[in-house]
C-alpha cells in the first residue's frame, strides 16, 4: 500500500518463475492437473470459420486468416487443447498473422520509403510500423495459446503453426 492509502503496484504481469509444462511434470513424477473434456462432447475437425476471417479484401487480395485459423485449430486438436483455448483467441491470432502478411506484401510492393504528404521528402514507409504492430500482437497472442498447450498437453508440442508463419509469408509472396 502506498503512503497515500491507495492500493497500487503489485507484481508485474509475467513476473516470477515460469510454470513447468505438463510433460515435464509427468516425466519428473510429480502430480499434475490434466485437462479433462467430458465424454459427451464431440468436436468437429475445425469449427465453422466466421465471415470476417474470409471477407474479400481491397483489390481482390485474398485474406488467408481462414487458413491460419484452420491450421492453428487442427494443431490444438492434435494436442487435445482445442476446448481449452477460446475460439476468439484463435481468431485474433489468425487475423493478426494475416494482416501482418498483408503489410509485408505491401512493403515488398512499395518499398521501404514513402513520400511525406506535405513536404514531399522521403520518409520510412508507414507499412513498416503496421507490419511490426501486427507481428507483435500475433506473437503476444501466440504466447498465450502456446502457454495453454504447454500446461495441458502431455505430448510433444515442439512443431507449431507459428514455425510455419515465415514459410506461409514466402509462399503467399510467390503466389503459391
Amino acid at each position: 500500500m502506498a503512503k497515500d492509502g491507495t492500493n497500487r503496484g503489485g507484481a508485474r504481469a509475467g513476473a516470477g518463475r515460469k510454470s513447468k509444462s505438463l510433460n515435464d511434470k509427468i516425466s519428473e513424477g510429480k502430480s499434475a492437473k490434466v485437462l479433462t473434456v467430458p465424454a459427451e462432447l464431440h468436436g468437429e475437425d475445425v469449427p465453422p470459420v466466421r465471415d470476417f476471417l474470409k471477407a474479400p479484401q481491397a483489390k481482390g487480395k485474398e485474406l488467408i486468416a481462414e487458413e491460419i485459423f484452420s491450421d492453428t485449430y487442427s494443431w490444438l486438436k492434435e494436442h487435445g487443447c482445442e476446448k481449452a483455448v477460446y475460439s476468439q483467441l484463435i481468431e485474433q491470432y489468425a487475423m493478426n498473422v494475416a494482416r501482418w502478411i498483408q503489410a509485408e506484401e505491401l512493403i515488398s510492393a512499395t518499398g521501404f520509403l514513402a513520400k511525406h504528404p506535405t513536404t514531399g521528402n522521403a520518409i520510412a514507409s508507414p507499412y513498416i510500423n503496421v507490419s511490426q504492430t501486427y507481428m507483435k500482437q500475433a506473437q503476444q497472442i501466440w504466447y498465450q495459446i502456446f502457454q495453454i498447450v504447454k500446461e495441458n498437453s502431455s505430448g510433444d508440442y515442439s512443431h507449431t503453426p507459428m514455425d510455419d508463419t515465415m514459410e506461409l509469408l514466402l509462399s503467399v509472396r510467390k503466389g503459391g
